[in-house]
């Protein structure tokens, strides 16, 4: 199973939904990714997929500054699951895979 591309996330938080972009790419065998929200952009550490379980850290600073750590289920063009950062309770998180870009015929 491949988790390459780009996934629209939103997660359930106590200060509301939250929409990001997180993208992933594999680089000679080693899977990597970014994530895109509130006008930042963060690289994904410790990025793992093991069957159809993803996991993967990162650093926000905004809304506030937190360390997230997300374990999702992945099944197909969907994935769900939690994020966790620190003593706080973990957030609701599902995402999507967008369609990659169909090229023009010409």
């Amino acid at each position: 199973m491949s988790v390459e591309g780009t996934w629209d996330l939103s997660m359930s938080t106590p200060i509301g939904r939250i929409k990001a972009v997180a993208e992933f790419r594999d680089e000679d065998g080693t899977l990597t990714g970014t994530a895109h929200g509130a006008g930042e952009e963060v690289p994904l550490v410790d990025v793992a997929l093991e069957g159809d379980q993803l996991t993967w850290r990162q650093a926000i600073t905004k809304p506030m500054r937190l360390n997230l750590a997300f374990t999702m289920t992945v099944d197909g063009e969907t994935m769900a699951g939690t994020s966790k950062a620190g003593r706080l309770p973990s957030s609701k998180v599902t995402g999507e895979r967008r369609a990659a870009p169909v090229a023009a015929e010409g």
